[in-house]
């Protein structure tokens, strides 16, 4: 398979005025493609094409020969779950199995909004923040650059980009209040539902 620049779920301006058409204009239409491109530039006379982005990724992630590869098919796979995290109208306390599970591994939501936005925060430079599956308990965990759970045996169920192109046009430094508006009016609670349903019935 070639990687390919999947559609958005909504409209550029879909998640305004919490983030502008003309950042996911940047964001989706400049870095998101550019990873795609770069990413087949590499993959053309490799080994590794044709394969999942998934494997592609655990094949390369420790390898700093194959550097290039592991950090555009990882942008493109860690931007297209990005974007299915997020909704018009999304943010706030979630409902269903991702609600009982945010209470019993993680101390209820408030807890869970806390070690987020700790993730966030603390991750210096470009990453991700996100909440994933561990040893079949919930975790928050970050991680710098392309990096990506799925190396480490994690399963992610949600990520907040906070690479500054996610959010610099809309917010300049103020990382906290990107944080804050992305859980607190964007999350697409449904998705991370879904998530956990796939793992349940595979």
């Amino acid at each position: 398979m070639s990687l390919k620049l999947p559609g958005l779920p909504y409209a550029l301006n879909a998640l305004e005025p919490h983030l502008s058409a003309r950042t996911l204009e940047f964001h989706y239409g400049k870095h998101h493609q550019a990873y795609v491109d770069n990413g087949n530039k590499l993959l053309a006379d490799s080994d590794l094409a044709g394969l999942a982005m998934e494997e592609i990724m655990r094949r390369t992630a420790d390898d700093a020969g194959k550097a290039g590869i592991f950090n555009n098919v990882a942008q493109v796979w860690n931007h297209s779950f990005y974007w299915q995290g997020m909704k018009p109208g999304g943010g706030g306390q979630p409902g269903g199995r991702i609600a009982e599970l945010i209470k019993a591994d993680l101390g209820g939501f408030d807890q869970f909004v806390a070690e987020f936005k700790n993730a966030g925060a603390t991750q210096f430079g470009s990453g991700w923040a996100w909440l994933v599956l561990a040893e079949g308990k919930l975790g928050v965990t970050k991680t710098p650059n392309a990096e990506n759970p799925l190396t480490r045996g994690m399963v992610p169920l949600l990520t907040m980009d906070v690479w500054e192109h996610a959010y610099y046009l809309d917010y300049q430094n103020r990382r906290p209040d990107y944080m804050a508006t992305f859980l607190e009016k964007l999350v697409n609670w449904d998705f991370v539902n879904a998530n956990l349903a796939k793992l349940t019935s595979s």
